[in-house]
């Protein structure tokens, strides 16, 4: 079994989620960011991949007292679970992940990834290895089921969401849409990874529901299944 999987993204309007530098930009504004901390704050686990730990350092941290509060309330840590995917343990030990509020944090390796690394991360956090050269999405979700997690935030970025979808893994997928052009054949996009190549093997979706939402458009997309 599995948690329940939802990406979560905010794009420009030609599909972009940053310059072609990776260069961190504004694209939601205070209505979406307060969402944002809401499903942060009803999920049980969140996960990013290594790239973003990397060029963004997010702590994944509930900011609204009030929603840590709730969560406290219901017998819960104050922030939801932190998940890196990290195949190579590449982690810095000082990431802002591994520090910021308090609560557990899992790092996902291979078995490949250095046993100098791997003992450094242990100090900060749960060690998961699944995988080979890669880490195993499917045995690392069955394991953070096991840990109790039903319902996980995928933050990015391209590369984890990608794979993702690739292997059928997401339930849903939201999508804040905001009102620029970013541009540039080399700027990220949320799926990156190699891509699909036949129409036939292409992640189909389903609109759950369309919501304007500060300058932009907020769009909820249910996966169908295969």
């Amino acid at each position: 079994m599995r948690p329940f999987v939802f990406v979560n993204v905010a794009m420009s309007a030609d599909g972009k989620i940053s310059t072609r530098e990776r260069r961190q930009v504004r694209i939601s504004g205070s209505g979406d960011f307060s969402r944002v901390d809401r499903i942060k704050a009803e999920s049980d686990a969140i996960m990013v991949g290594i790239g973003t730990v990397l060029a963004d350092n997010p702590s994944l941290t509930v900011k609204s007292p009030e929603l840590r509060a709730e969560r406290v309330a219901a017998g819960k840590d104050e922030h939801p679970i932190r998940v890196v995917v990290d195949s190579r343990g590449r982690t810095p030990a000082d990431a802002d992940i591994l520090h910021k509020g308090t609560g557990k944090r899992v790092v996902a390796v291979s078995r490949d990834a250095s046993p100098k690394r791997v003992e450094a991360l242990r100090q900060h956090a749960t060690i998961v290895t699944a995988g080979d050269e890669a880490v195993d999405l499917v045995a690392l979700l069955e394991e953070l089921h096991r840990q109790g997690v039903r319902r996980l935030m995928v933050e990015g970025g391209g590369t984890l969401i990608w794979a993702l979808f690739e292997q059928r893994l997401v339930d849903e997928l939201q999508t804040f849409i905001g009102n620029m052009v970013i541009g540039g054949k080399d700027a990220p996009t949320p799926a990156d990874g190699v891509g699909f190549l036949r129409e036939a093997d292409f992640a189909r979706l389903r609109i759950i529901e369309a919501i304007r939402l500060d300058d932009g458009l907020l769009v909820r997309w249910s996966v169908e299944k295969r």
